[in-house]
């Protein structure tokens, strides 16, 4: 199962009232930092560990894929006791934010703009960076607005690493000066 599986769902555009629908399928650290974005929709389903998780590649590089991969399996024993203990709401406590979650954002084109331009910034997570990239990249390709998505202009569609090291060093280098 992909990382990330975003489909353009619906667009609509009647008089000036532009609005996007989007189904997600992301890790649930990504979906609880969009969650956050209140002018947006969302509805979601409960938090189980049945769309699998993801593996960061930071995780396979130091070697620790085993012991991510019992941890997370451990989350999913969990999660499936409790549940099966009639405990659905509960069990949802025991699943690591790792587990992908599916949900739909529904939005109008401001809140769009909004959500994709900050959510695209190279200090952000890589996750939600991904999804906002997408969503902006179906905005103008699938949905066919081509001006709307050209007039997000601080979308920013480049790979980084380390996202927040930048940001870190700029800081250090005021306190430098002050």
């Amino acid at each position: 199962m992909p990382a990330l599986a975003i489909e353009a769902i619906g667009a609509t555009s009647r008089d000036e009232r532009t609005s996007y629908r989007f189904d997600i399928l992301t890790d649930y650290g990504a979906f609880r930092d969009l969650q956050r974005h209140r002018l947006l929709t969302l509805d979601w389903q409960l938090l189980s560990t049945r769309h699998g998780y993801t593996e960061p590649e930071a995780i396979i590089e130091a070697g620790a894929r085993p012991e991510w991969r019992r941890v997370m399996d451990r989350s999913a024993d969990l999660y499936e006791g409790l549940r099966s203990a009639g405990l659905a709401d509960v069990a949802q406590y025991a699943v690591a934010m790792a587990y992908r979650i599916r949900f739909v954002m529904d939005m109008n084109a401001r809140e769009a703009m909004h959500v994709i331009e900050l959510r695209t910034s190279p200090q952000g997570h890589p996750a939600y960076r991904r999804v906002c990239q997408e969503m902006h990249r179906l905005i103008a390709e699938t949905a066919g607005h081509h001006a709307i998505a050209a007039a997000m202009r601080f979308v920013d569609h480049s790979t980084v690493e380390l996202e927040r090291l930048q940001a870190e060093r700029r800081l250090e280098h005021r306190r430098g000066r002050t």
